[in-house]
């Protein structure tokens, strides 16, 4: 990795400014997309998923568009709390890869720290999974193609009112996107006459969650709502449910998507009976472009391989740079390539999505689901939809 000084990091970005982010269309010769994803450590099955949809992309979409070649580079942040590194990597794809568009940030703490830098070298950013709403208004860079925590957590805390539930306990990891989980599903599911009994925050990386579900259990809630970063924490998170019997004392599981992403099922076993999730992708949605993608993930994969809402992110995200790179026709200037990302809509394997030209967040619906066996393989299984759901965190009307 090299080292470049702030001194060093003005002269670039000014050289930038006026040469190649200015660059006019016709002297584009190739479109270099710089990734940051944490390709190591204990997040890397999460990167797996997002080189994994790219691929799928490609493989379905060519690797050229506009009449230019593309190239992905990749650079790894190692995963959350690592906010420095995550900054040092976006420059260094600026200043020696020569990025064109910036794509990644798994983790909120990463795409926060890059925010300014991205601003003042005029790079535009499509953020594939970072989810804490505020995200987009630290940079007017920033175009998000995944989802925000505020619209899963929202859209529960209505659905968990609606279904009678009148008590709930809530537990989520303390970080920006589990604060906005909390807030935002409290807020639903109160204003619907709901009341919270109690709360728990945790570490984000916490393993042990025997003492924050034995409290949980002690409130006598109808419901727990739940939200964590996914992957090895999920899996500790949902066992240890089912161990202290949770549901079997009656009490329900509510849980945003990403803490029962598909890929994780067959590691919950039984765990998932029951759970009632809300994301904006599942792996079996019937629709002709879900149908292309699993296929074509499946091929580059391996057969076995599951695809996520992360691979969906990861191929959605390289959608919105081929659709804006055809609308500018091969111009990449910052300015041309953000104007034609607002209001783009992307027939997309999760259903229609649209990047709302305000607030440059994705608009699309938010499934239901409830973990059900399905044959022999425990599955989340649709059973509600709410389309065209915007942030709720930047309607005027509900903050």
């Amino acid at each position: 990795m090299i080292s470049i000084s702030r001194r060093q990091l003005g002269m670039g970005i000014a050289g930038l400014a006026g040469g190649v982010a200015g660059r006019p269309a016709w002297a584009a010769k190739e479109l270099t997309i710089g990734v940051v994803l944490p390709l190591s450590g204990i997040y890397a099955n999460q990167a797996e998923q997002y080189e994994g949809g790219i691929k799928a992309f490609q493989a379905l979409h060519g690797t050229s568009v506009a009449g230019m070649p593309v190239k992905v580079v990749y650079r790894d942040d190692q995963g959350p709390g690592s906010g420095d590194l995550a900054r040092r990597l976006t420059q260094e794809l600026i200043l020696r890869d020569k990025a064109d568009i910036i794509l990644g940030y798994s983790f909120t703490p990463n795409a926060m720290a890059a925010a300014s830098l991205l601003t003042e070298a005029k790079k535009p950013a499509v953020i594939i999974n970072a989810a804490t709403s505020v995200i987009t208004e630290k940079s007017p860079n920033f175009i998000r193609v995944s989802f925000t925590t505020p619209q899963m957590a929202y859209v529960l805390g209505q659905y968990a009112a609606k279904q009678g539930i009148k008590t709930v306990y809530t537990i989520v990891s303390d970080y920006g996107p589990g604060i906005d989980a909390e807030t935002w599903f409290v807020k639903a599911f109160t204003a619907a006459g709901g009341k919270v009994v109690g709360s728990a925050r945790t570490p984000v990386s916490e393993m042990e969650y025997a003492p924050f579900l034995q409290r949980a259990m002690e409130a006598k809630p109808d419901a727990v709502f739940s939200f964590d970063p996914g992957g090895d924490v999920a899996v500790a998170f949902m066992k240890e449910a089912k161990k202290r019997g949770l549901m079997e004392s009656g009490i329900k599981l509510l849980v945003t998507g990403d803490v029962v992403e598909d890929q994780s099922l067959p590691l919950f076993g039984d765990a998932v009976k029951g759970v009632i999730s809300v994301h904006h992708y599942q792996v079996g949605l019937d629709n002709p472009e879900n149908k292309a993608f699993v296929a074509k993930y499946k091929e580059i994969m391996g057969k076995d391989a599951i695809p996520n809402f992360r691979a969906v992110q990861g191929y959605d995200g390289m959608a919105l740079i081929y659709k804006a790179v055809e609308a500018t026709k091969g111009d990449l200037s910052t300015e041309a390539l953000l104007k034609a990302m607002k209001g783009i809509t992307l027939d997309s394997p999760r259903g229609k999505l649209t990047i709302d030209p305000e607030t440059r967040e994705p608009v699309q619906t938010m499934y239901v689901r409830e973990g059900r066996l399905v044959g022999d393989q425990w599955q989340n299984v649709q059973i509600g939809a709410y389309p065209d759901v915007k942030d709720p965190a930047k309607d005027p009307a509900l903050k």
